[in-house]
């Protein structure tokens, strides 16, 4: 999957747009970026929670401080693959983020805690895992990503996702992409990430094309819609 950095703090800003606006939005910047070594890319994950939801009920309260562990993989995923177990925290709207990379059969090990944590990210995970103790994979979440660097600033991405589903079952990542989608297919997901202040060029694009930062979270608008759907099914039984 070649070398990729295993720590990152950085802003990241989400925005809500339509086709429409995309492609705008790329013309007008085209000269300031390249793909990255992905280019377009399927991404699957699979989130970890306690029983009671805990990490994701804190999150949507939008707090300084939160945190949430995920598995990630790319493309086509096999028992085989190389996928990254993720630690990311946010303080303050700073993104701090801890990877690993292993095999799907080593990190489940190391999720299970079959395994002696080494490195310092390791034992960061191990702490985080000891600390809420009964975590589990809660819902697998897969999207289309179109993913660019700034070629003056390569540590400014921008990134587009798509087609979003998920599901509460099959918490597998090489299972077969399945589940409800999350948002009509004319929307995407754009998030640009930097670890600086925007540049001016970029500014004044986003202003021209009318798109402005939204708060959005794929897996907290996930389990609120099936919060709902449970609190509907409830009052319906009863």
């Amino acid at each position: 999957m070649g070398c990729m950095p295993q720590t990152f703090k950085r802003k990241e800003v989400k925005y809500l747009i339509n086709d429409e606006q995309k492609q705008h939005l790329l013309a007008t910047i085209a000269q300031h970026l390249e793909q990255d070594q992905f280019g377009h890319a399927t991404i699957s994950n699979i989130y970890f929670d306690d029983p009671n939801s805990r990490l994701i009920r804190r999150s949507i309260e939008k707090p300084t401080y939160k945190e949430k562990l995920r598995v990630r993989g790319y493309n086509t995923i096999t028992p085989e693959s190389q996928v990254f177990i993720e630690l990311k925290k946010k303080y303050k709207g700073i993104v701090y983020k801890r990877r690993l990379n292993m095999s799907v059969p080593d990190s489940s090990a190391f999720l299970q805690r079959k395994v002696t944590p080494q490195g310092q990210i390791e034992k960061e995970v191990r702490y985080f895992l000891d600390f809420y103790q009964t975590l589990a994979p809660a819902m697998f979440l897969s999207y289309e990503r179109d993913a660019y660097f700034c070629t003056a600033d390569p540590s400014l991405r921008i990134t587009f996702d798509s087609d979003i589903i998920y599901r509460c079952d099959h918490m597998q990542l090489a299972h077969p992409k399945q589940g409800t989608a999350l948002l009509d297919e004319e929307t995407f997901i754009m998030e640009i990430k930097c670890a600086d202040a925007m540049p001016l060029w970029l500014v004044q694009a986003l202003s021209a094309n009318k798109i402005y930062t939204t708060s959005f979270s794929k897996y907290g608008t996930a389990y609120m819609r099936e919060l709902e759907k449970d609190q509907k099914g409830r009052v319906k039984i009863a």
